[in-house]
């Protein structure tokens, strides 16, 4: 790592220069859509350690974080040292990763990322469809960075796609969930500003459920949850978040949000109190598309066409509302059950998606 000097951020000084670091290696490129600052700078003030590479003119070239979570070491059986955040310039990768290993906490046999902050909050690096633009809680990232990681030794884990899908007309009549042959009621919920805290936590609990036995996942806390989608009631579209009881259980959700992503290119992730009245005063101008967040349904009630049944549903409402496309964050290939819903409605993959391990 001659000439290059990997420091940790520990003052506003530093910060602005993590922060800034994708101005200008993505000016000029609207595809890139930025970690909200706010989101980035309350991990900083909750103690997450984030660090900066500069060449030796003092310039920043790379940045990430080196962080840890017990629950992800226990899913995967590994100590592994988590990166995310993770942005270099193209001369950079090599100094940048090393550094990654040489400062890992010891005993940690295993890098693993990047993720913000977990695998299933935010992450990832894509891997083709560079053509098209990122969007909220998804990446996008130059050509390069595949062969960058894969060239400093790392292999890909947990190969996914994230997805497109049309909106078009409904079809016909919309299907009524009502009673099922076993005489369980069935009923449809939709979302609501003023009751969020309580739905969201009864998506949090089906949430942890149906995900649980995928490779990745770790449960999701309330905290988390709460961290997760702060700011979410004032863009919230109700008829975009839906879930299913069966005799008052919840068994079934799907949670949407409007798609901002060209908003946050255009203030370059800023989300300060004044780019947030910006945004709820324009928010109608935002509800052209729509990103799919979470779906899922409650192990013992999957393959009964629950899923199906509040796709069919959401169709509805998005093009009811005025949204012409629906994206879907990454699908892992080996959840063909996901990915046949979503060709079902006439979607595509849209990029590539992967992350990175690497033995120690």
């Amino acid at each position: 790592m001659t000439g290059h000097r990997f420091e940790r951020v520990t003052g506003r000084r530093g910060l602005r220069d993590f922060l800034t670091l994708t101005d200008g290696l993505y000016a000029d490129e609207p595809r890139f859509v930025p970690t909200p600052r706010q989101q980035i700078r309350r991990w900083w003030r909750d103690g997450v350690p984030m660090y900066v590479l500069r060449d030796a003119t003092g310039t920043v070239v790379g940045r990430t974080t080196l962080h840890t979570d017990a629950d992800l070491d226990a899913k995967l059986g590994r100590r592994c040292q988590l990166f995310g955040l993770t942005e270099f310039s193209p001369s950079a990768a090599g100094p940048l990763f090393d550094a990654i290993s040489t400062h890992a906490t010891p005993g940690r046999d295993l890098l693993f990322g990047p993720v913000a902050l977990l695998p299933n909050q935010a992450g990832g690096v894509i891997t083709s469809g560079h053509a098209d633009r990122g969007f909220v809680d998804s990446a996008w990232n130059p050509p390069q960075y595949p062969d960058a990681y894969e060239e400093n030794g790392f292999t890909r884990r947990f190969v996914s796609d994230t997805w497109i899908c049309p909106v078009p007309p409904p079809a016909g009549p919309a299907s009524g969930p009502g009673v099922q042959p076993d005489g369980a009621r069935l009923e449809l919920h939709r979302g609501s500003t003023r009751r969020l805290d309580e739905q969201l936590g009864l998506l949090r609990g089906m949430l942890n459920d149906s995900f649980a036995q995928l490779g990745y996942y770790t449960p999701i806390s309330a905290a988390q949850l709460r961290r997760q989608t702060d700011g979410l009631a004032y863009l919230l579209d109700e008829s975009l978040l839906l879930y299913l009881t069966r005799d008052g259980r919840p068994v079934a959700f799907v949670l949407c949000v409007p798609d901002i992503s060209d908003f946050l290119v255009a203030v370059r992730g800023d989300l300060n109190p004044v780019n947030q009245l910006r945004l709820l005063a324009t928010r109608r101008r935002y509800r052209r598309e729509a990103v799919l967040i979470v779906k899922g349904v409650v192990p013992e009630f999957q393959g009964r066409g629950y899923q199906r049944l509040l796709s069919e549903h959401l169709h509805r409402n998005l093009h009811a509302g005025g949204y012409t496309a629906l994206r879907s964050t990454y699908v892992g290939r080996d959840n063909p059950a996901s990915a046949a819903q979503y060709r079902r409605l006439g979607g595509r993959p849209l990029h590539g998606y992967t992350f990175y391990a690497k033995e120690r």
